[in-house]
């Protein structure tokens, strides 16, 4: 079970605005769609830098978007996870990410209000997904085998599994599912079948 993938959250329909165009072109642009950036691209609609708004006052005497233009442009590709997305934007500044394909061509744009749907999921659907994925379809458990709550991204797992080597498995699982901060671990064994860890307690455990 891997995190949500840029291809499932990006938006296809991109803004976007050759090297050549003026700084009034990028200004229209801008305005007319309520966005802070464009991706800039070449003839062959590969990446070659972002222009945004700060860009534009930042370098008054430049003629085209070419010379107004950040580069090179953080990217992310379609196959990237939407974590990798965040480090990105958290690391370089920015709000937005053009997405590529192999061939280095503007496919999509994910912004940081995509991510934010990602991650700011409702606790019921956190839940759900725990119970599915982690419980039922990797542990092959019945979907009340183990209590499962939910509160503002953090998981409590409570109950008991057969073996001490699934407790590390499902917290685990449970910890990559898309908007879970935190797992607090509750979970007991009824089976010792891996060495002594942190991690797990035997029934009747402290």
């Amino acid at each position: 079970m891997k995190h949500r993938k840029i291809g499932n959250v990006m938006t296809d329909d991109v803004v976007r605005i050759g090297s050549g165009a003026s700084p009034e072109e990028v200004t229209e642009l801008l305005g007319r769609h309520r966005i802070g950036g464009l991706p800039v691209v070449d003839e062959d609609e590969k990446v070659i830098g972002v222009v945004s708004a700060a860009d534009l006052h930042a370098a008054s005497g430049a003629r085209t978007a070419g010379q107004l233009m950040s580069r090179p442009a953080v990217t992310v590709r379609p196959q990237d996870s939407v974590v990798d997305a965040a480090r990105s934007m958290a690391r370089y500044g920015v709000e937005r990410l053009p997405v590529i394909d192999e061939e280095d061509r503007l496919i999509g744009i994910v912004t940081r209000r995509d991510l934010l749907r990602v991650f700011l999921r409702p606790d019921h659907e956190i839940r759900a997904e725990v119970i599915d994925e982690v419980l039922v379809r990797a542990l092959w458990l019945l979907p009340h085998a183990v209590d499962v709550t939910v509160t503002d991204g953090v998981v409590r797992l409570e109950g008991q599994l057969e073996r001490h080597s699934e407790v590390p498995i499902a917290v685990r699982m449970a910890g990559q599912v898309d908007g879970v901060v935190a797992v607090v671990d509750r979970l007991t064994y009824r089976v010792e079948d891996a060495r002594p860890g942190p991690v797990g307690r035997p029934v009747g455990g402290g």
